[in-house]
């Protein structure tokens, strides 16, 4: 337990704190063209709701482009109206072939194709800006030397325990591949809020590498161009999305495993550090259950328990309250157990995914 639990300390102590004791941002001004790119398939009612948000940004020069990928539903006919309301909005559309089946990945290819700016800023259809200006926080981290600007991407607080515990676990990865990024080791980045150079794109080509996986448009992408000098990160609330979350525990299931899918193409100091972690945690806390079960050593143990919960904690809570997440912090340390066991059937869960060709 002390050795786990150590490992932990380290990984708070050394990684985590990067992101929850940030102090200083680094902005510019530059106030360079963005292409927003949105894909949807059968999203018809969110992109009713949720154009007019992405179109109203207060940014003096910025494209939408949504990719209407095979929709069956009244997806065409909501573009069709918007299209004639809306100036910014450049709609891309793809036509269903039976011989021809693609994923997500082809139509975010084609969305990029039909920009006409180098940097591209992504969402999905059923996300929302959290404010007019989304746009304009993220692009205060362009730059010379950066080529990715990576966001938060969170779900709306709804009643219930599933909601907390979907919001908590986003929270963690969040700051997890946050505090990577700070230290100049990005490993990944989510789609419902990213964005990079579109040269940066054609240079890797595309998704050339991972083109066959139904997943990985958002962190294969940016556990291959990552280095240690092209990232930054964008975390006032102003700069987030909010979209809405699995409402049922088998919903949520599915999509956890079906995320880590790509998770085993990550670089191999990234899955060592992230594997170590998780592994960490899992031993650590069998072998507080066993400790306390057998009543071994109390009085040390209670006193590494104690350290190891307090100080990660304080980072936890700390870092949500930075993602504007603070009800969460009291629910840390069940919520951080119940994840901790949920991972391994995460992972043996998604060795039996079914691909499929859009999600």
């Amino acid at each position: 337990m002390v050795a786990t639990g150590l490992i932990q300390l380290l990984f708070y102590w050394i990684v985590f704190r990067r992101f929850a004791f940030l102090r200083k941002y680094t902005y510019t001004s530059l106030r360079q063209p963005v292409s927003v790119i949105v894909c949807a398939r059968n999203e018809a009612r969110n992109l009713e709701h949720n154009i007019p948000l992405l179109v109203g940004q207060d940014y003096p020069d910025f494209e939408l482009i949504v990719v209407n990928d095979c929709s069956w539903d009244d997806t065409a006919d909501v573009l069709d109206k918007l299209v004639v309301q809306y100036p910014q909005l450049k709609v891309v559309t793809i036509k269903e072939q039976e011989r021809y089946s693609h994923g997500k990945k082809f139509a975010i290819t084609l969305g990029i194709k039909a920009s006409k700016h180098e940097w591209l800023l992504f969402t999905d259809a059923d996300c929302r800006p959290s404010s007019p200006a989304w746009i304009s926080s993220m692009e205060q981290q362009f730059s010379k030397e950066k080529e990715i600007v990576l966001g938060y991407g969170a779900y709306e607080r709804k009643p219930g325990i599933l909601n907390h515990l979907i919001r908590f676990d986003t929270s963690m990865i969040a700051i997890q591949y946050f505090s990577f990024a700070l230290g100049g080791n990005a490993y990944m980045g989510v789609g419902r809020n990213l964005a990079y150079r579109k040269s940066l794109f054609f240079r890797n080509k595309g998704f050339a590498k991972h083109n066959h996986l139904p997943s990985g448009d958002d962190d294969l992408l940016i556990n291959e161009t990552a280095t240690p000098d092209n990232v930054a990160i964008e975390v006032r609330q102003d700069g987030f999305t909010y979209s809405l979350p699995k409402t049922t525990f088998s919903g949520w299931f599915s999509q956890k495993a079906r995320h880590m899918t790509t998770s085993k193409l990550y670089k191999g100091r990234h899955r060592f550090s992230l594997g170590m972690h998780a592994l960490s945690m899992i031993v650590f806390y069998v072998s507080v259950m066993v400790v306390l079960s057998l009543r071994y050593h109390l009085m040390e143990s209670a006193m590494t328990i104690g350290i190891v919960m307090a100080s990660k904690w304080l980072i936890y809570g700390m870092s949500a309250s930075r993602l504007k997440e603070k009800n969460l912090i009291v629910l840390f340390p069940i919520f951080e157990v119940v994840l901790t066991f949920l991972q391994p059937l995460f992972f043996i869960a998604q060795l039996f995914t079914k691909k499929r060709s859009w999600r």
